[in-house]
């Protein structure tokens, strides 16, 4: 087991310089930081040590890591997987990755430090040195509407091929031709996944397939109103905007109306994977994919629950629903 001696050489800092970071203190140089947290993550370092040789003593206690709790969909998870756990006796520990890999990373040294019992994480990204780490500690864990390639471990999450393609049929009913797609960071998996179902099906329902209305964001309204911005720039025209997620609607929305003014945004219509509250308010409303957040949730307390009772646990894809705005608009 590596102690905080090992890290400190490894990093090539001092023993107090090694502890200042691993215990969060601000008083340390940026280039420490970045060498200590990445020589712990190579070493597999576990704060508070003893409590690791302890791991098989339950606790009762769960980690959520939720890749943005501003998200509405992550926070109707986050309460479903904490009612779930509750009903069977365990209470969960919620950090808030904020889109952000590296803050993930830090939550999860936090986790292994905590003896939390077992793990609901949805990833950031590609596989980091801290995820190997905490998949070599042993500790049960469960996958939350994000996956990681590589990495077998059971997912709960939204079937999202079957909202693209609810998307796409939608497209298509109202005679879109020009779309433009502001998706996700590729290296998430729902990022990914949805660029890649609406980029394959695009063409069958006769959406234009032109790679200049493609973009990408970071799954906040800020990167996504930039994506837009990138696209509307380009000067290929379209009639429609399909956003990613909420946030990216968002964006992509504040985007249109601040680049081509209220009335020209309103003759666009906007759909959405993932729906919020406010769309219906939208002018025109926007029509979404909704997901079962709660469903995600309570699925996969169960399933972290079969794992550390010792049973197999088998992912789920769950269905989504479509909610069509422009009837009512029309209407």
């Amino acid at each position: 087991m590596a102690t905080i001696k090992d890290v400190a050489a490894k990093a090539g800092v001092a023993l107090g310089t090694a502890s200042r970071v691993l215990s969060g203190s601000s008083q340390t140089s940026a280039d420490s930081r970045a060498r200590v947290l990445a020589a712990a993550a190579e070493l597999g370092y576990v704060a508070h040590g003893p409590a690791r040789s302890l791991r098989r003593a339950r606790t009762d206690v769960l980690g959520l890591l939720v890749s943005d709790i501003r998200n509405p969909f992550f926070s109707e998870l986050a309460h479903a997987a904490e009612q779930e756990a509750r009903r069977h006796g365990f209470t969960v520990l919620l950090a808030n990755a904020n889109e952000d890999a590296e803050q993930a990373d830090a939550y999860l040294r936090t986790f292994a430090g905590q003896r939390v019992d077992g793990l609901l994480f949805s990833p950031q990204e590609n596989i980091s040195p801290q995820l190997t780490s905490t998949l070599a500690s042993g500790m049960p864990l469960v996958f939350l509407n994000r996956t990681v390639e590589g990495v077998d471990a059971p997912l709960y999450g939204t079937d999202n091929a079957q909202g693209v393609q609810q998307v796409l049929s939608w497209l298509e009913s109202r005679g879109h031709r020009g779309v433009a797609f502001i998706g996700g960071p590729p290296t998430i998996s729902t990022g990914a996944e949805r660029r890649a179902a609406y980029v394959a099906g695009r063409a069958a329902h006769g959406i234009s397939t032109d790679d200049r209305l493609l973009d990408a964001g970071d799954f906040l309204a800020g990167g996504a109103a930039q994506a837009m911005g990138r696209v509307i720039d380009r000067g290929v025209p379209f009639t429609a905007v399909f956003g990613a997620n909420g946030q990216t609607t968002l964006g992509a929305v504040r985007a249109l109306r601040e680049r081509l003014g209220a009335e020209q945004a309103a003759r666009i219509e906007v759909v959405s994977f993932d729906d919020l509250d406010w769309f219906e308010f939208a002018s025109p409303p926007i029509s979404a994919v909704r997901n079962d957040a709660s469903a995600i949730g309570r699925l996969g307390v169960r399933g972290l629950i079969d794992l550390l009772a010792g049973r197999p646990a088998v992912g789920q894809r769950i269905a989504t629903t479509f909610t069509d705005r422009a009837l009512r608009a029309n209407g």
